[in-house]
């Protein structure tokens, strides 16, 4: 019988993401793509430093950036990486309810950020910044609008193994993919992290 034999929750190692050779090649195969991941966000940084200050005669990041709004909006971001944890302490418990709990925390904060992250960009709209508005606007819109695009995949993604997971229950070939999403959900969370200081914090600065 292969090791990735269903167990029931009652039955489960201390560790089962880790448990079958299908959960640790999931690990392998989500390291290489965050490789990847990397380097296209590092290109991303790499432009938009470059062309920060290309504003065409609209208007600078100084005068358009809000910090309070984008600091609300760090923080419930910061704090649905924490109830990412707390849903895998949960699973580590055999606690499939609390795993449950804490995800769903976790989908609230990142609609209430990309709620917060629409409304900052409409806002900008209004005030002439826009995707073609200059160079400046095209590589704020594809920075921070491309990791707002990995956050919206990242809440779908948790949400569809939460409906899998009224199903399946967790087993030692469900916990890995709860697992991957949580440590996918820190690697956003990090990305944002940089977008904070290198956006919006040196934009404040000049």
């Amino acid at each position: 019988m292969s090791d990735t034999h269903v167990q029931t929750s009652t039955s489960l190692p201390p560790e089962p993401e880790k448990a079958t050779m299908e959960g640790r090649n999931k690990f392998l195969g989500f390291w290489l793509f965050l490789g990847a991941e990397t380097v296209l966000f590092a290109s991303l940084f790499g432009t938009y430093l470059g062309l920060r200050n290309s504003t065409n005669g609209g208007p600078t990041t100084q005068e358009l950036f809000s910090l309070p709004m984008v600091f609300v909006a760090t923080v419930i971001l910061l704090v649905s990486s924490l109830t990412s944890v707390l849903a895998i302490q949960a699973m580590h418990r055999n606690n499939m309810k609390g795993l449950q709990f804490w995800f769903g925390v976790t989908v609230l904060l990142g609609f209430s950020f990309l709620g917060l992250e629409i409304y900052e960009f409409v806002e900008y709209v209004h005030h002439g910044h826009t995707f073609t508005s200059s160079a400046f606007g095209s590589a704020f819109y594809t920075l921070v609008g491309f990791h707002g695009g990995h956050v919206l995949f990242g809440v779908l993604w948790i949400l569809v193994l939460q409906l899998q997971g009224i199903k399946k229950g967790l087993t030692v070939v469900t916990a890995p993919k709860y697992y991957v999403a949580s440590l996918y959900w820190h690697f956003v969370d990090l990305v944002w992290v940089f977008i904070f200081t290198v956006v919006y914090l040196m934009g404040k600065v000049g």
